[in-house]
């Protein structure tokens, strides 16, 4: 029997790795000869980095860039095995994570640091890159990240406006003749895993602001922002990029980079699966277990197992899906394609609590699985 793998990370928790060796020991517990290939995924959040570089025999590396708040911290990308193809994650530079609570304020936080690390890869000759989308703290309308890389969005003033979403609304000019000249010979995949357009109900500010520290009326300021933005890019360099699909990822990156790079945003599990080459694998298996820590509506749009459920089904491979928690708002998992989706959590068990023994859970509920899938 072979079994394909791939979850994604059961976030604050566990990364796509460890639950990989955690489902696998459960699985070896009950099938100790079948033949397990893990491939941990991530859909263009957190983890991208280490699922392509690992998967790969890449190589990390670590460069010292502005947080969203601007400070200097460490943050890592990589380069994939091929040694031409960097990868570089929003949050490792301006991730949410990187904040505490009381410090979020999407009209302060900045991308330049991602744009560093764009840097960084043009540097070490980089000449295809990688670029993850989810995770950010900022609501800039990458407007820092294209500053770092030579963009300059000036006022009335001539003077360079400040970093931040709640500086927008100050730009007048947009000169981007300083652009590095490099990034016309570097090609961009952007891994986006929302569909979300720039502005609007629908666009960045509405939907991520709140999670980002912003209140109802910063909402309405970082929406109008985005649009003043928007109007300014169309009237100086003549694209329009409001209500594009997935130009609302990461607090607007995702619509920067069609702009100013010409950069085609795509589904970032997409971009991952293909990376991994994971259709070779789900072409001769007999079953796909993937997860992530919570399983619901949200995750029907483009997550990570949905991903793994779409390719499997070109191969008639069962698929199997462990979470951390399971809303009541997914359907039956036949009408999906899954076989059979499972809560790894015992009932009535607090969450920390569950998040302590997530490993030592995910392997029980590998164990039992197992057993579901030789019964079937």
């Amino acid at each position: 029997m072979k079994i394909v793998v791939a979850p994604d990370s059961f976030k604050e928790c566990l990364s796509a790795a460890d639950v990989a060796e955690a489902i696998s020991a459960g699985l070896a517990k009950v099938i100790p000869h079948a033949e397990i290939i893990k491939l941990p995924i991530a859909d263009g959040g957190e983890g991208t980095t280490e699922a392509l570089v690992n998967a790969t025999g890449g190589e990390f590396f670590f460069a010292k860039v502005r947080g969203p708040l601007g400070h200097k911290h460490g943050a890592r990308w990589g380069i994939l095995g091929n040694q031409h193809t960097a990868v570089i994650e929003v949050a490792a530079a301006c991730g949410l994570d990187s904040l505490p609570i009381e410090q979020r304020n999407p009209l302060l936080t900045t991308s330049y640091g991602v744009g560093e690390l764009i840097i960084e890869a043009l540097n070490s000759g980089a000449r295809k890159i990688i670029l993850g989308l989810g995770g950010s703290a900022s609501n800039d309308g990458g407007a820092g990240l294209m500053q770092a890389l030579g963009v300059k969005f000036l006022d009335a003033s001539g003077i360079d406006v400040a970093p931040g979403g709640g500086n927008l609304q100050f730009i007048q000019n947009i000169d981007i003749r300083s652009l590095d000249p490099r990034l016309a010979n570097v090609q961009f995949e952007v891994a986006c895993d929302v569909t979300n357009p720039l502005i609007g109900k629908e666009g960045a500010s509405a939907v991520f602001g709140p999670q980002k520290g912003a209140d109802r009326e910063m909402v309405k300021r970082l929406d109008r922002n985005l649009t003043h933005l928007a109007n300014k890019i169309k009237h100086t360099i003549h694209r329009d990029i409001s209500n594009i699909k997935r130009s609302g990822a990461a607090g607007g990156i995702g619509g920067a980079m069609i702009a100013f790079l010409n950069s085609e945003l795509k589904s970032g599990i997409e971009i991952v699966l293909d990376s991994l080459d994971i259709d070779r694998h789900l072409s001769n298996a007999d079953m796909v277990i993937t997860g992530e820590g919570r399983f619901d509506k949200q995750s029907l749009k483009g997550k990570a197992p949905i991903g793994i459920v779409k390719r499997a089904a070109q191969y008639d491979c069962d698929v199997y899906i462990l979470a951390g928690s399971v809303g009541k708002d997914v359907l039956e998992p036949e009408s999906l394609g899954i076989k059979e989706i499972i809560n790894i959590s015992p009932k009535n068990v607090a969450l920390d609590i569950a998040l302590e023994f997530a490993y030592e859970n995910l392997v029980n509920a590998s164990s039992k699985l197992a057993k579901i899938a030789i019964n079937n």
